[in-house]
């Protein structure tokens, strides 16, 4: 008997491990089964109204001026501009991967296909926490909004009858907030056709209002306003830049695209309905790009009217509409504007809740959580369990925290989900389509090699810049692919890290500084260029990004560079629950998982089968 060393056994329980963290979900196709199934109810114009709610917020109301007073000026129809092609990118990779994979559970799925099981997880569990986290935080708002208008009431008596005292949490309990999801909660669980219907109703309101913001505004437009020079700007001003049109500059105009784009954060719940949509894969990727484009026109003419209306030094930073329509004397808009705050936050609040039981179902359904989260309700078809779940956790952060530390967590979130669909996306293009079925010789006519016998290396500078001038994608390629991808990503953290610890430097005009990061996006820019060598695959769908790679390494790029702008505490906070998704998924989704147990079913087969062969060898010896 051979009992093999400590080095070989280290080794084998190495790749027994990287197989397990790396093990994908294979499509099974519509299989049919006894168990009820999400309903398939989800037309164009719903899906698109899901993703517009989701998104436009009370943001609409607030960013636009928020932004022209302290980073941008009248520029700031450029930051949105910016911000709505950066989110265009993102926005773009969901909707190929929900043509490829019609499937309820968005990046979590997606990444679960291309990458593995190990970064499925950690994408989901951090989709259930920037989701929840985003629905509490809507609450609470909707619930300060109301009270405020009542004249703090609600504050004041449970201040006084209530009083928390503690640091990290809320002065009092909101149960006005908890409530609000509860019954929204339910209003869930009654089934999907009527919870979108009364989302459409909501968005249908709230874009009525900002077209009436716009159209009332259009009337005391003054474009003198976008080109007033600094010496007409009144002393008494602070940080009014340098006027005109620009007066924070090119670098204000990026400041400002860095903040608008959190307002186009949200239409990714449209990939969650996959297994609710009546054509998922024509129908979603068209209401993600419809979702954006509309929300791109409302913040832009609502930043464009506000600009044009009054200077942008004398922009109410709290209540934007509201101080400049008072300005002009229409002061009947500030009653419009809060109807169609109180509709933007119930209707974000639907949407955020909507996306968070979805990403539960899909994961409990694998294995990865509690099975009992993947439960359809026979006669709603909607996933009840993971909608009571969901919200009892929400609403009871909404009642007892402190949101505004914990606001930013929901930015890490969605930038990583974000990040690791444009790496899908990549993965998937540059992958040998059908590894198995391709002979050499098919290869080589496919890719026009005129030599067999000569074979290549992945590190010869013939494959990695595919001098061949292959059309079709095989290993070789799909290995160079691989690397150049991870090698991409590496570059970019470094290139997003020295960027903002260099940002001073670089302003100042250092030229060690320019050097280092001209230096570091060269490189990036090399592989970047590997990348476009390489053959993709050709497989049709009803979409496709198109300029790629450049596209998703542009969302890349982004992403971590907006991931590295946050602060540390926020990073310490998303480590703390990367670290408790660790502890389930060791101690619970690895041995549920679904995949993992399809694994070993088919290893005891192949055992058995060989078991068999070897006795019928027997028996005829």
């Amino acid at each position: 008997m051979v009992i093999p060393n400590a080095q070989q056994l280290v080794k084998n329980q190495t790749i027994k491990l990287a197989k397990v963290l790396t093990r994908k979900k294979r499509d099974e196709g519509d299989v049919t089964s006894s168990e009820p199934k999400l309903a398939r109810v989800l037309g164009l114009a719903d899906l698109t109204f899901l993703g517009v709610g989701s998104t436009l917020g009370v943001g609409v109301y607030v960013l636009a001026g928020a932004v022209a007073r302290t980073n941008a000026g009248p520029a700031v129809t450029l930051s949105f501009l910016v911000a709505a092609i950066a989110s265009a990118f993102a926005g773009l990779c969901y909707a190929e991967f929900a043509a490829r994979v019609p499937k309820a559970g968005s990046a979590y799925v997606y990444s679960y296909v291309t990458v593995g099981e190990l970064a499925a997880f950690i994408i989901g569990w951090n989709l259930i926490l920037e989701y929840v986290i985003g629905t509490a935080s809507v609450a609470r708002a909707l619930s300060n909004y109301i009270d405020n208008l009542a004249g703090n009431v609600m504050q004041s008596a449970l201040k006084e009858a209530l009083p928390i005292n503690v640091s990290f949490l809320s002065p009092y309990p909101d149960f006005l907030s908890c409530g609000v999801v509860l019954i929204l909660s339910m209003l869930l669980a009654w089934g999907v056709k009527e919870s979108t219907a009364l989302n459409n109703c909501f968005t249908v309101v709230n874009l009525l209002t900002v077209l009436t913001v716009i159209v009332a505004g259009s009337f005391f437009v003054d474009f003198t306003n976008w080109s007033i020079p600094k010496s007409s700007i009144p002393s008494t001003v602070e940080n009014p830049g340098n006027g005109g049109f620009l007066p924070f500059g090119i670098t204000g105009v990026m400041a400002g695209a860095a903040k608008c784009f959190y307002g186009f954060v949200g239409f990714d719940c449209v990939a969650t309905t996959g297994e609710e949509a009546k054509n998922p894969k024509k129908d979603i990727p068209l209401a993600i790009i419809m979702s954006l484009i509309i929300i791109f026109l409302a913040y832009f003419s609502i930043a464009t009217v506000l600009t044009l209306m009054l200077p942008y030094y004398e922009q109410d930073v709290m209540a934007p509409i509201v101080y400049v329509f008072e300005k002009v004397g229409l002061n009947y808009i500030r009653y419009m504007v809060s109807v169609g705050a109180i509709f933007a936050l119930c209707t974000s609040l639907l949407c955020g809740m909507f996306a968070t039981p979805r990403i539960m179902y899909a994961m409990g359904y694998d294995g990865l959580l509690v099975k009992q989260l993947s439960k359809i309700q026979r006669t709603t078809r909607t996933p009840v369990i993971a909608i009571f779940y969901a919200g009892i956790f929400s609403g009871i952060m909404a009642a007892i925290f402190d949101l505004d530390q914990l606001i930013d967590m929901m930015s890490i979130g969605t930038l990583l989900a974000y990040t690791i669909v444009a790496i899908c996306v990549l993965i998937l293009r540059y992958r040998d389509p059908e590894p198995v079925v391709f002979d050499h010789p098919m290869m080589e006519r496919q890719n026009g090699v005129p030599k067999p016998e000569i074979i290549e290396t992945a590190g010869s500078l013939r494959t990695v810049f595919n001098l061949n001038m292959n059309k079709y994608p095989n290993k070789s390629t799909e290995t160079v692919a691989i690397w150049a991808i991870f090698a991409f990503i590496a570059t970019v953290i470094v290139f997003c890290i020295t960027l903002v610890q260099l940002e001073d430097s670089l302003g100042d005009g250092m030229a060690w500084a320019i050097i280092t990061v001209a230096v570091i996006g060269a490189v990036a820019l090399i592989i970047v260029f590997v990348l476009c060598r390489q053959p993709q695959s050709q497989a049709k769908l009803s979409f496709k990004v198109p300029c790629l790679p450049m596209l998703p390494c542009l969302s890349i790029l982004m992403n971590f560079y907006l991931m590295a702008k946050l602060d540390l505490h926020t990073w310490i906070r998303f480590g703390i629950w990367l670290f408790i998704g660790m502890l389930v998924y060791i101690f619970y989704s690895i041995p549920h998982s679904v995949e993992g147990i399809k694994d070993k079913m088919a290893k005891q087969e192949r055992t058995k089968h060989f078991n068999i062969n070897a006795t019928s060898e027997d028996i005829k010896l």
